[in-house]
């Protein structure tokens, strides 16, 4: 009980010290603004005032809404007397704790991994320098990012929390903290640059919006190049993606991130016109009756050992009628080697170039892949 009570008492404290998510100025104050363009991203809009900058994060499953607005002001300045209502946010943040493994490796790239002070689900984290500053005890491990650690949360005392949302959440387990928490819904993006565009976000956060910058515009150019040199093929091969889960064999929609990294790298998709921008649930009858006759067939998965065509049959023997498996066509990914998941969120134009080497290999010549590559035999 007294330990419960000096944590109470901790948490008032910082309630106090925190530039936690404030109103801002009444509702009916006007405020110059110039908007910046967002060129693809469809989850976040950009502004500039007097003294501040404004990052509005759109409600993915509301898109009429907003999930929340961040007011950024530079640390080194005062806060100006009126503000539009939102978050307030001392940038550079210095001292964040991050939820998502696909944001540490971003930070990484932009160069400010001393600002992050504290990680969720360490064991997913592959930065090395985290990884060394985990061991050492120079990182805060705030736990799950399902039930985080409110204890080591309060110790850290963070400047933002940064998280990836999820339909009404809530955050209870946070409490009443005031610490910012900014929500990253870059993850529910359906377009590979407007994904990647989400960026420039992190840049204003983090101080770092020149390299950011750049950052994206290398990824767009290289993302757009590649698309105009697999336009000129003729031919477009069929492709099926994942394997079965227990008895659910789940494949992107239609209208998913994947969906439409296929149809950049020039194949055809049997679930293109599928209007989910989500998995779909379907049964290996379903799925045989659709793509028995895919030319390729692309799995990722984590696991020790590489998969084989023998392991593949080991484990479901009817994965051999299909024509990929026949043809000797089948290409993992295996994310306990390769960092698919940290790295393709903001890179896809790698993505799309190992599936442009695969389906049409004449255009990629000496071609050395990310990701992909062609199951043991």
């Amino acid at each position: 009980m007294k330990r419960l009570s000096l944590y109470i008492a901790a948490l008032l404290l910082l309630l106090c010290l925190m530039p936690g998510c404030s109103n801002g100025s009444s509702s009916d104050a006007t405020f110059q603004e110039e908007a910046l363009e967002v060129r693809y991203a469809a989850g976040f809009r950009l502004a500039q005032g007097e003294g501040y900058r404004r990052i509005d994060i759109v409600n993915p499953w509301d898109t009429t809404s907003l999930l929340n607005t961040y007011i950024l002001v530079d640390r080194n300045e005062e806060v100006p007397q009126r503000l539009p209502k939102g978050c307030l946010l001392r940038t550079p943040l210095r001292n964040s704790l991050l939820f998502s493994s696909v944001h540490c490796a971003l930070l990484k790239e932009l160069d400010c991994l001393d600002a992050i002070g504290g990680v969720c689900d360490k064991d997913y984290i592959y930065v090395d320098e985290l990884r060394s500053r985990l061991a050492a005890g120079k990182l805060v491990d705030a736990g799950s990012s399902v039930a985080p650690d409110i204890e080591q949360i309060i110790d850290l005392a963070p400047d933002a929390i940064l998280l990836s949302p999820y339909e009404n959440s809530r955050y209870d387990r946070l409490g009443n903290s005031n610490i910012p928490i900014v929500e990253c819904a870059d993850y529910m993006e359906t377009s590979p640059l407007g994904r990647a565009e989400w960026v420039r976000v992190f840049g204003w956060l983090y101080g770092s919006e020149a390299v950011a910058d750049s950052l994206f515009v290398a990824v767009e150019e290289a993302y757009n190049m590649t698309c105009e040199r697999i336009a000129q093929v003729d031919t477009h091969p069929k492709v099926i993606t994942e394997r079965r889960t227990g008895a659910v064999w789940y494949v992107p929609g239609g209208e998913s991130y994947m969906a439409k990294i296929l149809a950049d790298a020039g194949a055809e998709y049997p679930w293109r016109g599928n209007e989910s921008s989500g998995s779909i649930a379907l049964s290996f009858e379903q799925v045989f009756a659709e793509a028995q006759d895919a030319d390729f067939w692309l799995i990722k998965h984590h696991s020790d050992e590489p998969m084989s065509y023998r392991s593949l049959v080991e484990e479901y023997a009817p994965y051999a009628r299909f024509k990929a498996f026949e043809k000797k066509q089948i290409y993992d990914c295996n994310s306990r080697y390769y960092r698919y998941y940290e790295e393709v969120p903001f890179h896809p134009e790698r993505l799309l170039q190992d599936l442009g080497a695969i389906f049409h290999p004449h255009l990629f010549e000496n071609y050395t892949p990310y990701y992909f590559h062609p199951i043991a035999l």
